[in-house]
């Protein structure tokens, strides 16, 4: 009986301990998440489910990154040392001249959130879809001759990824200097080899990884998204491909996949060598050779390079939808494989069609991920509800994330319309200003919607349990 006793007394203070801890984790949520909707549906689940979510909320749910600010401010004085020798500005102050002309004000938002100049002379390509993509890739990087800057969220051992790593061994067996860098969650399945073999050939590979010092070892949040390839500071490419055979379209149930990437040339690839140098250093504490072309055309359209991350100051993600959104007088296209908007992007999506603008949102069909594929069949359906025109693809799943506005704005990289890319993952997005490609971008995707269906609030009709999963999901919204 005494030992009964004993037993039920430890689970009683393994209990209160247990609870103890999870109002401590709610307290720090509340003071910590950085949006009310996050900070709720983490401290409800922890006061009252705390044996359930402890252990996600250190995985997940802690949102400081006190090591990366520190880091990027490190970053950001060495970088400029180094970019100051290479007689780097002076090149960025001659692009800026285009600034002051009236249309720009409509973007000066942007200018201000990237905290990078809005550059003028560039010249943009559209690459639609892999096969595109990694042929213009590739062919850059067998021409090079100085350096090559690789950067991409996933990175697979399979015929697509060994094309790129004998490529890289190639142009570093002939002097080349080569960088590989991709995120150590999202290439996760990399084998070990893959890099050895890299590195052995004298290629320099590294992993981006948040957990940098003894805080952060379980934070697995925080992942760098970027898709950035520069080539002897001549050629640059971003846009939402990986490295894997899935994204020549090579891999059921989602082939054929839909997405695009651009070539970039001109002074904006002084932005985006940044943007990896910053990365680089993280990772290394290094700042890797960066390479202006020797001359740049006279002529060409505004760039405007936007990176975010969860070390900015504001919601610099977020923000950019949203100054995009409010500064169509027409129409505002979006592509994007996820839609979990925050109140922001969803308010000025309502806004918008208030204000009489056209409203269109390219989804997929069909899920990769099935918890974010409820919440974003939920979102969908009160945006139809709305007036917001919601078109589902049909051929496969539709990957790429591009915005067009009006007659003249186009922006494609990496940021997809849900809280990871607005919050949680390091992001790159490439703003262009110029008619003559939106014209392109607008005929890619009529072609997309031509291959879609559109959403109607008739045909959204579900059944009970379905309802259920769909409103679940949403809930999680704020931390999926």
């Amino acid at each position: 009986m005494t030992l009964e006793h004993d037993s039920v007394l430890l689970l009683g203070y393994l209990f209160a301990l247990l609870q103890g801890l999870g109002l401590l984790a709610a307290l720090h949520a509340v003071m910590k998440v950085r949006t009310a909707q996050g900070a709720l549906a983490w401290a409800i689940a922890l006061v009252f489910m705390p044996a359930l979510t402890l252990l996600p909320y250190l995985v997940f749910g802690r949102n400081r990154f006190d090591s990366y600010v520190r880091s990027r401010r490190e970053a950001d004085v060495a970088m400029q040392q180094a970019l100051q020798a290479k007689d780097w500005r002076p090149w960025v102050e001659k692009a800026r001249t285009a600034e002051m002309a009236g249309e720009v004000d409509r973007v000066k938002a942007v200018t201000r959130l990237a905290h990078m100049p809005l550059l003028a002379h560039n010249h943009v390509r559209l690459l639609v879809n892999g096969e595109a993509t990694f042929a213009a890739i590739f062919k850059a990087i067998a021409g090079a001759r100085k350096v090559v800057l690789v950067q991409f969220f996933i990175v697979h051992d399979d015929e697509l990824g060994r094309r790129l790593q004998q490529l890289l061994l190639e142009r570093a067996a002939a002097g080349v200097a080569v960088y590989l860098l991709f995120d150590s969650v999202g290439s996760h399945a990399l084998p070990k080899a893959y890099t050895e073999t890299l590195r052995a050939g004298g290629v320099k590979v590294h992993a981006f990884a948040s957990r940098r010092g003894l805080r952060n070892r379980y934070q697995l949040n925080f992942r760098n998204h970027r898709k950035i390839v520069v080539v002897d500071g001549r050629l640059g490419y971003v846009g939402g491909h990986n490295v894997g055979d899935e994204y020549l379209g090579l891999k059921p149930p989602l082939a054929p996949w839909r997405d695009t990437h651009i070539e970039v040339s001109g002074p904006v690839l002084t932005s985006l060598q940044e943007s990896f140098a910053e990365d680089w250093f993280w990772a290394t504490r290094e700042v890797p050779p960066l390479l202006l072309a020797e001359q740049y055309a006279e002529d060409g359209m505004l760039c405007q390079l936007l990176t975010s991350g969860p070390a900015d100051a504001q919601e610099t993600c977020s923000l950019f939808f949203v100054t995009l959104i409010n500064a169509a007088r027409r129409r505002v296209w979006i592509t994007s494989p996820y839609f979990v908007p925050d109140e922001a992007v969803l308010a000025a999506m309502r806004l918008a069609v208030l204000r009489g603008v056209e409203v269109r949102v390219l989804l997929p069909s069909r899920p990769d991920h099935r918890v974010v594929y409820a919440a974003s069949n939920q979102y969908a359906e009160d945006a139809v509800r709305a007036g917001i025109c919601i078109y589902r693809y049909q051929p496969g799943f539709v990957h790429q994330k591009v915005v067009l506005v009006d007659d003249d704005m186009t922006a494609i990289g990496s940021a997809n319309l849900d809280n990871r890319s607005f919050r949680l993952n390091f992001e790159v997005m490439l703003l262009t200003i110029d008619s003559a490609l939106a014209e392109q971008v607008e005929q890619m995707l009529l072609a997309d919607f031509e291959q879609s269906l559109e959403q109607t609030a008739a045909g959204s009709k579900v059944n009970g349990l379905q309802r259920l999963v769909r409103r679940l999901a949403r809930l999680l919204s704020p931390v999926l």
